[in-house]
């Protein structure tokens, strides 16, 4: 086995147990990170196999080694037709974290961080052509209203954006530091590093189109997953976990079923959790990181019919 796990895996026990998983099934693991989930996988099954994603090529000095793991090196945007392609349909199950690694925030280069000086990056895969410094020399004032609101939480955007574009008309954005530095001023006393998390993450979704990325991969899980299978999604932001409960709830994007021809609805997944589930004190005091995490479980049906 490699070295894995230097990123703390977040709700493992409760998210790999929501896969119910079958001894000799197949599984696939979206987000690779540091391994945590994945071994954690190959211990429940005995045989069976299990696809890993991940399209951060740094992950790959810490792959596992066992002949029922295979990795795939790119955005799990694509998991149907790998998935498809390498004749692994349909599958047992599916679990994503769709959190940040650790090992991106902790290395200073990867300008994931406010609290490193550091060029201003954050792209999870270094072949994506636009890094954060040039989104934010870039992108139009309103467009970028829109990021800070949707992606971050923002309080006041268009403050926000205001004093961003006036800093990059004096000079281009090219570090962490400097962000920061801009930032800093707008921020109540005492709440800097709040603004700064929200600004960072918002551009941090920003760059590696992690809200389409989760919407074409979700579309895709109800052709992919087996009847009786699961669908396991760990969620960080207000967007995402709203966007994971209405597909779980619907298999569609606003949360509402749709009636056919003959006026009846189906669903492709049965929320297994009605109650979001959290972690508990214990995980978020020993890592802190876990504090937003959202966990939801569907399971593939038959498509219930509804008769309204």
């Amino acid at each position: 086995m490699g070295e894995t796990c230097y990123h703390i895996p977040v709700l493992l026990n409760e998210s790999v147990s929501g896969l119910a998983i079958r001894p000799g099934g197949t599984y696939v693991d979206l987000t690779y990170g540091g391994g945590g989930h994945s071994q954690e996988i190959l211990n429940r099954l005995k045989g069976g196999r299990l696809i890993a994603f991940d399209q951060d090529p740094a992950v790959k000095r810490h792959l596992i080694r066992d002949k029922r793991f295979h990795f795939v090196g790119h955005n799990y945007r694509y998991l149907g037709n790998y998935l498809q392609y390498m004749n692994m349909t349909p599958v047992d199950g599916i679990l994503a974290d769709l959190g940040i690694s650790s090992a991106h925030i902790d290395n200073p280069e990867r300008g994931f961080s406010f609290r490193h000086d550091a060029p201003l990056d954050m792209r999870m895969n270094p072949a994506i052509p636009q890094t954060a410094a040039e989104l934010l020399d870039q992108v139009a004032e309103t467009e970028l209203i829109t990021i800070l609101r949707d992606y971050g939480e923002v309080d006041q955007p268009g403050r926000i954006a205001r004093k961003i574009t006036q800093e990059r008309e004096i000079r281009p954005f090219g570090t962490t530091r400097q962000l920061a530095d801009c930032l800093r001023p707008l921020a109540p006393a005492g709440r800097e590093n709040k603004l700064m998390a929200q600004v960072f993450q918002a551009l941090r979704i920003a760059v590696n189109q992690e809200i389409g990325s989760l919407r074409s991969m979700l579309f895709q899980t109800a052709g992919l997953i087996r009847e009786g299978g699961r669908l396991v999604i760990i969620s960080y932001h207000s967007l995402e976990d709203r966007l994971v409960k209405n597909y779980i709830r619907s298999g569609n994007e606003d949360g509402k079923l749709q009636p056919d021809l003959y006026g009846k609805t189906s669903a492709p997944f049965r929320p297994v959790n009605r109650k979001v589930i959290v972690p508990g004190v214990a995980e978020t005091e020993s890592n802190p990181r876990a504090r937003s995490a959202r966990l939801r479980i569907g399971e593939r049906t038959e498509f219930r019919v509804h008769v309204q």
